[in-house]
C-alpha cells in the first residue's frame, strides 16, 4: 500500500518537473492566467482536475495497478 502512495507521489513529481524543465516561461503563462481568473472558476477548474484523477485511478485499479 505505502510502496503505491509513493509511486504515485514520485509520477506526480516527475511529470511537474519536466514541465518545469521543459517550458518554465508556459509554466509562468500558466500561473499568470489562472492568477486573472476568479475565484470560482479555479474552485471548478481544480473540482474538475479531482474527478479526472479519481477516474483514472478508478481505471487503473481496474486494469490491476496496485494489487
Amino acid at each position: 500500500m505505502m510502496g503505491t502512495v509513493f509511486l504515485a507521489l514520485g509520477l506526480v513529481l516527475i511529470v511537474e518537473g519536466l514541465a518545469w524543465v521543459l517550458a518554465p516561461s508556459l509554466i509562468e503563462r500558466m500561473l499568470e492566467m489562472l492568477a486573472a481568473m476568479p475565484e470560482a472558476a479555479r474552485r471548478q477548474v481544480g473540482a474538475l482536475v479531482l474527478v479526472t484523477g479519481l477516474i483514472l485511478l478508478l481505471i487503473a485499479h481496474q486494469l490491476g495497478a496496485g494489487t
